[in-house]
């Protein structure tokens, strides 16, 4: 048994490590990943050489270079507490969701295009806990459909949001409703930081567990940028707050839309 550690400097957020454990997925000599996203750092436990583990990790572009080998002839495979792990993805999930219909739902009613496109980013999110939990236990192939019709799902959502964020930019509208756009965003914030507390309550050591933290710790901020955008609606007495956080957020969801998709292929 080898343990042999790669650098992959563009390793990020979950859809990046979702896209690595299928390229990988195929190759018979790997015995277990390990993920250290803080440091953007890949353990494989294989047997044979690395060379065919390094080309594949390279074919994604994700700026991966060779660290070091040794052997790792006591390693033992830790089995995860898998129910657990699935339970806790549930919950996560079905928060954002209902955060993603509720923000839908509020953002129209509204009149903002922030709570809108925040509504999208919620179900982006929501795509990424499902993935997780096929990641659980999941087959690849499964994994690779669903990856694919969330994300032309979600492109098709997101380029429905631009056309509405540019004819609200030209034309004469409604002013937001920044009460609904704050209290909404902040309940929004108060789901995620609940989120971002049961996983890390979970202690689990897993990628797709480490990388979910990330993913919500970014939503915080997205959440608290809907918030200064009411506030700005309120202060300016303009639209234009309200649409710029619209329109950088369907960029945030467009960019997303085209990892997942890339974990189909």
């Amino acid at each position: 048994m080898q343990k042999t550690t790669f650098k992959v400097s563009k390793m990020d957020c979950p859809s990046e490590e979702q896209m690595i454990r299928m390229i990988l997925a195929g190759l018979s000599n790997i015995r277990s990943l390990d993920f250290d996203i803080a440091n953007r750092k890949l353990t494989v436990y294989h047997t044979d050489n690395y060379e065919q583990i390094f080309q594949r990790l390279d074919s994604l572009n994700f700026d991966t270079s060779f660290v070091d080998t040794a052997s790792a002839e006591n390693y033992i495979v830790e089995k995860a507490n898998t129910a657990q792990e699935r339970k806790l993805l549930w919950l996560v999930l079905a928060i954002n969701f209902f955060f993603f219909v509720l923000e839908l739902a509020t953002g129209f009613i509204a009149n903002s295009m922030g709570l809108v496109a925040d509504s999208l980013d919620m179900l982006a999110d929501s795509i990424v806990y499902g993935l997780a939990l096929f990641a659980v236990g999941g087959t690849i192939t499964l994994k690779k459909n669903i990856a694919r019709s969330a994300g032309y799902f979600q492109l098709v959502l997101a380029f429905i949001g631009f056309i509405e964020v540019i004819r609200r930019f030209i034309g004469i509208e409604t002013m937001p409703e920044f009460q609904t756009m704050i209290i909404v965003s902040i309940l929004a914030l108060i789901a995620n930081g609940v989120c971002l507390y049961l996983l890390q309550k979970s202690k689990s050591k897993d990628a797709h567990m480490q990388a979910s933290m990330i993913f919500t710790s970014n939503d915080i901020i997205i959440n608290l940028g809907v918030i200064a955008a009411g506030i700005l609606v309120y202060l300016t007495n303009s639209k234009y707050p309200d649409l710029i956080i619209g329109t950088i957020v369907l960029f945030i969801v467009v960019k997303g839309a085209f990892k997942i998709l890339k974990l189909s292929k």
